[in-house]
C-alpha cells in the first residue's frame, strides 16, 4: 500500500538516501507499486513504491517513496 497518492505534497526526506537534496514543494503525479513498475528503467531502485514528483518550477524526477515526506503544513 502507498504511502502517498496523486497530489499529494511532499518534498525530499532529509535523511534521504539520493543525490537530491531539495527543500522544495513536489507534487505526487506518478505512483508504481511493486510488479507495476514498467520497464528496465525502475530495475536501478530498490523493492517498493516509486513516485513520479514534480517541483514548482516544472521539472519531475521519480524517487523510492523511503526518500519523501508530507510537505509541513
Amino acid at each position: 500500500m502507498p504511502k502517498f497518492t496523486w497530489d499529494d505534497i511532499v518534498c525530499v526526506a532529509a535523511n534521504s538516501r539520493t543525490q537530491l537534496r531539495s527543500p522544495k514543494q513536489a507534487w505526487i503525479v506518478g505512483v508504481f507499486e511493486g510488479e507495476k513498475r514498467p520497464g528496465s528503467y525502475f530495475e536501478r531502485f530498490p523493492p517498493g513504491v516509486i513516485y513520479s514528483v514534480e517541483f514548482e518550477d516544472g521539472s519531475s524526477t521519480e524517487i523510492h517513496e523511503d526518500d519523501l515526506e508530507l510537505w509541513p503544513e
